[in-house]
């Protein structure tokens, strides 16, 4: 009898690596189950299974075969990865404890009759040579990533969104495509306030001024990343600070400014608080006293399917929306937006393409990117990571919230905008250093 022979190829290498997966030594037509068990943040294990039918030589490959069953139904070479689901004790979080060390995912083979192979998949989000350090100066709060060899380097300030905390994930991995990444908190991270509520802007602006004057950035060039909240905060420094920041990746962000949400303060106001603050002064946002807006997904009640339902209520109040706008026409630098059209949180397809009609109407002299994303919803993250979390509790508020697409659609989602993403820095820095050069409008529906 053949002994079963499973492969990874590469079996070690950075988490946006698709890899090859394949099994030799079966009989023709045979079934064969392969198990993907990774354990992520917390010692938490997240898994997935996918039967395969064996081809006339006995072999299964994953870039080729789609699953006979499982839990994903196409031909994928990462669905085991991104095809995974929590267990009953594991968290939300998608990552390792350790930015810095592997990630490892132990794959396994059974077929009917017994036989079995295993083998090892090992993702990283840094590279070798990236070293990673903590900043905790000037009222700053985050960790810096930087990449391996001689600067100077490009900068990218890195934000998350209403779950707070650090993005060590995406910094590392900025880092291991050779920027410097400054992954910043500013809330629900150590020494800082558990929520989003008046959150100062000068923060920020601070941080850009010292990643200028301590990283001596390569051409003075320093992007801003965000996501969700942090998609719409780095429209609003892009708008607030121009001659700051080098260039926006925005993901699925807001075209204004909204109140605290779900991220809110029960005790400074809660959904309606204010997020940002300017000189101390908070900044007009959709919900302060608007009449068209009668629920809203964070106060405890059954949550509707399509939250972003609250968001359409409130564009109805036409002059409110009018001063909560971000004035992204402000903005001096290339702008990439990243939006899933079956965003179920807030309209970031709407959103996004609000942004790309102002800069286009002020005559943006800079490049304008929209990927749009069918089949996508709110959470659009790193490639060849679990893309199954549609539902799930705000890790703030605790209230249950619906983010849409689908696993498949938000795996696509998740490559594509990364390779587009770095595809817009790489762009960015050259026309940073040749204005002469920069390129036209570019909009696309993304499949």
């Amino acid at each position: 009898m053949t002994s079963l022979v499973l492969t990874v190829t590469p079996e070690d290498g950075p988490v946006d690596l698709p890899r090859r997966i394949t099994l030799t030594g079966l009989e023709p037509d045979a079934l064969v189950a392969i198990t993907a068990r990774t354990r992520r943040t917390g010692g938490a294990d997240w898994d997935s299974q996918a039967t395969f039918i064996a081809d006339a030589d006995g072999t299964v490959d994953l870039t080729r075969d789609a699953p006979v069953g499982g839990d994903y139904a196409e031909i994928a070479a990462m669905g085991l990865i991104w095809g995974q689901h929590p267990t009953d004790r594991a968290g939300p979080d998608l990552f390792a404890d350790d930015v810095m060390g592997p990630l490892p995912t132990d794959l396994t083979a059974e077929t009917a009759d017994g036989q079995g192979a295993t083998a090892q998949l090992i993702q990283r989000f840094a590279a070798p040579g990236v070293s990673r350090r903590e900043i905790r100066e000037d009222g700053m709060v985050g960790t810096l990533f930087t990449p391996p060899g001689p600067g100077p380097h490009p900068a990218v300030l890195v934000l998350s969104g209403s779950t707070g905390g650090i993005m060590e994930a995406r910094g590392a991995l900025f880092a291991s495509h050779g920027y410097q990444a400054l992954a910043l908190g500013y809330f629900k991270a150590p020494g800082l306030p558990a929520h989003i509520t008046e959150t100062p802007l000068e923060y920020f602006r601070d941080a850009l001024d010292w990643m200028r004057a301590t990283l001596s950035p390569r051409g003075d060039f320093v992007a801003v990343s965000g996501q969700s909240r942090g998609g719409e905060l780095a429209l609003l420094l892009g708008a607030t600070w121009p001659k700051r920041v080098s260039a926006v990746i925005a993901y699925v962000p807001g075209a204004m400014v909204h109140g605290a949400q779900g991220a809110g303060d029960p005790d400074r106001g809660g959904w309606h608080g204010d997020t940002w603050t300017l000189d101390g002064t908070p900044l007009p946002h959709l919900w302060q006293n608007n009449a068209h807006v009668h629920w809203h997904p964070w106060d405890g009640a059954a949550p509707p399917d399509r939250h972003h339902s609250v968001f359409f209520e409130g564009l109805k109040d036409r002059a409110l929306a009018d001063r909560a706008r971000i004035p992204v026409e402000r903005i001096a630098a290339p702008v990439l937006l990243i939006s899933g059209r079956d965003d179920r949180a807030w309209p970031s397809s709407l959103y996004a393409r609000m942004v790309v009609s102002t800069l286009r109407r002020h005559d943006h002299a800079h490049t304008v990117r929209h990927l749009d994303f069918d089949d996508a919803g709110h959470s659009i993250n790193l490639p060849f990571v679990p893309a199954t979390q549609i539902s799930r509790p705000h890790p703030v508020s605790g209230v249950p919230f619906t983010t849409g697409g689908t696993p498949s659609g938000n795996a696509r989602a998740d490559d594509a905008s990364w390779r587009g993403v770095l595809a817009f820095l790489d762009e960015a820095t050259a026309t940073h250093a040749s204005p002469q050069e920069e390129a036209p409008y570019a909009h696309a529906r993304t499949s």
